[in-house]
């Protein structure tokens, strides 16, 4: 069994007298220690698929599997429990606590889970050791995605799923964020996942996901993935 499967997965909301679907049979799998990037373009479902695999959206049938457990079985408290325990998240945006320090942001995280990593540690494996007691509106705004990444990783979660994290970052600081996410995952072992519109990103993944009008067009594995130094866009 793999380590993430979705089986016929299906979205469907309702707005007004309107059923739009948002997955429309998605099937895939993801072996553990993967880097992978899903792309597809604006609306095509792939932030849906994220949602529902990180437990704050569920699926309208199918299976949705992490780790060998039905996802899409869980009751509220379970998707509680698994948001907080088996997944760290990466946004777009840093949603870092403003008042709180790069420190005190990572302990946060870490204060809520069963076995967390050193918040100064892994603030120190995102190269912020010299920023922790800086607060995020004296960072800059790669330092701010470093401080939510080291958030999510202080979780110790099984999976990491990161939402277009270089979507607000200067190209530079971009590749440095795709660097960072690359080497976690291979120096680490953790299952990374990157959603993304940028097709350039899929030469630094393991496998490759193409989401297409809520299906997986296509799914190829990368036996030699590039540094995300070396790609550009």
């Amino acid at each position: 069994m793999a380590f993430v499967e979705f089986r016929d997965v299906h979205k469907k909301y309702t707005m007004g007298e309107v059923k739009v679907s948002a997955a429309d049979g998605m099937d895939f799998e993801i072996e553990k220690g993967e880097l992978v990037v899903i792309v597809g373009p604006s609306g095509s479902g792939k932030t849906t698929l994220l949602n529902m695999l990180g437990g704050m959206d569920t699926c309208t049938s199918g299976e949705i599997v992490l780790d060998g457990n039905r996802i899409d079985q869980y009751g509220e408290k379970e998707l509680t429990y698994y948001r907080r325990y088996d997944i760290g998240f990466v946004f777009q945006f840093y949603n870092l606590v403003q008042n709180l320090t790069a420190l005190e942001n990572v302990e946060l995280a870490s204060q809520i889970c069963k076995d967390p990593l050193d918040a100064e540690e892994v603030l120190g494996q995102v190269g912020l050791s010299h920023r922790i007691s800086n607060f995020p509106a004296q960072l800059s705004g790669g330092e701010q995605q470093r401080v939510a990444i080291a958030r999510a990783l202080a979780k110790n979660p099984k999976l990491l799923l990161c939402d277009e994290p270089t979507g607000a970052l200067d190209y530079k600081t971009g590749k440095a964020i795709l660097k960072l996410l690359q080497d976690t995952c291979w120096n680490t072992g953790r299952t990374v996942i990157v959603v993304t519109h940028n097709s350039a990103f899929t030469e630094i993944a393991n496998r490759v996901i193409h989401i297409k009008e809520g299906k997986v067009e296509a799914m190829e594995l990368n036996e030699h993935p590039l540094s995300a130094e070396t790609i550009e866009w």
